[in-house]
């Protein structure tokens, strides 16, 4: 090591050992809350669940790292946490500090070898972007293609195995104070997902598979990956240049349009066609490309982390659940939620499912031109059904929330938010009904096998 790297390499040291101290201090303070919480239940003791919520964020918010993914999640699950926790989670934001150009050049080393500058016409070594699990670099490739070197930070894997703890420790105060949603099968998936995104091989699967499954969709485009300068912790890609899809909020309607009728596409296509969804469509995975014109083209997918691969028979409950809900075919409605893993369902429950679900399906049911929430303000979006949905739980429930359907309802709600923001003013239902048409669970079988195996996947 040079003399000149050693302060560099000073503070990620007392960096590390800082966010282990943190790891212990919030394991107590949260664990201090929860038996606070619990002796007060106890005792017939008055709960002061907005002072608890705080003092439980502001415990977990020290991390700054994978819970942010998690806090994402679970801020948009309908009573997933008591409303308090959930508003404080939407507070907090990803905001880990970026690694020095001293240790980026030792994690650089460490993933491409002693001479990977070499390797590169040039390397940019103060980040383009910074995120919860490592930071993006601008590079030129030597035959001068513009690069996106995503790196991830050190000790990620242990990082992801703590906050998961503290999700364990949220998820068992929540069965605990509202035992009405089972969320046993929502950590499990939540953890295999972040585990999944830790693994930079992995996403560069992903991207692989998103090529195959979208080449005849061009106004999406995806990243080529660049193998030769990637690895588990690594991930060289294009840089797709673009501007911010929050950039066109104020465009007009007709521009607005066209960008959501992408952007329904680059969702619905691979999930309909193939059983793959992007389970994290928010705002900043998605930049939007000009033609020669200057006028917006086109759609470019920047992140392949959270990526969903599900069963057919997954995707043909969904279009059950669609169909039964539009015919009011109520067999084929109760044949769709045992489909995706519900279990012991009443009729009592199925009405309960059905309130939420006609809130996600509402748009795809209603066969006319409107925005995605339909003259709901963005700020109350989803909050009338989700308290429905929980006054009647505490009367029906309980109900395990099965996980193959934790990320296929976040996605929905993320996707319906790119719509708001956009104001979108489109027939979802015929865009829909577009996607399905001569829909076959074979076909879709056989196409996911066949896009799973180009892209080196299992499913």
């Amino acid at each position: 090591m040079h003399d000149s790297d050693r302060p560099e390499a000073d503070r990620e040291a007392n960096r590390l050992s800082a966010r282990a101290a943190r790891y212990a201090r919030v394991g107590r303070d949260v664990g201090g809350i929860a038996a606070r919480m619990a002796g007060s239940r106890a005792l017939g003791l008055s709960l002061d669940r907005e002072r608890n919520a705080g003092e439980l964020m502001r415990a977990l918010g020290g991390l700054k790292g994978p819970l942010m993914k998690v806090a994402q999640l679970l801020s948009t699950i309908p009573d997933a946490l008591p409303p308090e926790y959930a508003e404080e989670l939407q507070k907090l934001q990803a905001e880990a500090p970026p690694m020095g150009a001293a240790f980026v050049k030792r994690r650089m080393t460490s993933e491409l070898g002693p001479g990977w500058a070499d390797r590169f016409g040039s390397f940019d070594l103060k980040p383009a972007a910074a995120a919860s699990l490592g930071q993006v670099h601008r590079a030129v490739a030597k035959d001068g293609t513009l690069l996106a070197c995503k790196l991830q930070y050190p000790d990620m894997q242990s990082a992801v195995e703590a906050d998961l703890v503290q999700l364990g420790f949220l998820l068992s105060l929540q069965r605990r104070f509202n035992p009405a949603i089972d969320t046993r099968e929502i950590a499990d998936e939540i953890g295999a997902r972040l585990r999944e995104e830790l693994d930079y091989r992995r996403e560069a699967r992903h991207a692989a598979l998103y090529r195959a499954m979208l080449a005849e969709l061009p106004d999406i485009c995806v990243p080529r990956v660049h193998p030769e300068l990637s690895t588990g912790r690594l991930l060289t890609l294009d840089w797709l240049e673009g501007e911010r899809l929050l950039a066109f909020r104020d465009a007009p309607l007709e521009t607005r349009n066209r960008l959501a009728t992408v952007m329904f596409g680059a969702w619905w296509h691979p999930f309909s066609h193939f059983g793959v969804i992007h389970g994290d469509p928010h705002l900043g995975n998605y930049t939007v490309r000009r033609d020669e014109a200057g006028e917006p083209a086109g759609i470019n997918l920047l992140d392949y982390g959270c990526i969903r691969i599900f069963p057919p028979s997954f995707v043909g409950g969904v279009v059950d659940l669609y169909r039964g809900l539009l015919e009011n075919d109520e067999e084929r409605v109760v044949s769709a939620y045992e489909t995706w893993g519900f279990k012991g369902l009443t009729r009592e429950l199925v009405d309960v499912l059905n309130l939420w679900a006609r809130f996600i399906y509402g748009p795809l049911l209603d066969d006319r031109t409107r925005t995605i929430a339909d003259g709901v303000a963005p700020g109350q979006y989803g909050r009338r059904e989700a308290w429905r949905v929980k006054q009647a739980l505490r009367e029906k429930g309980p109900i395990r929330i099965p996980r193959e359907f934790v990320f296929m309802d976040r996605a929905a709600i993320g996707l319906g938010s790119v719509f708001l923001h956009l104001r979108a003013e489109l027939n979802f239902h015929q865009l829909f009904e577009a996607e399905i048409e001569n829909f076959s669970l074979a076909e879709v079988a056989a196409r996911q096998a066949g896009a799973l195996a180009e892209a080196g996947l299992t499913p």
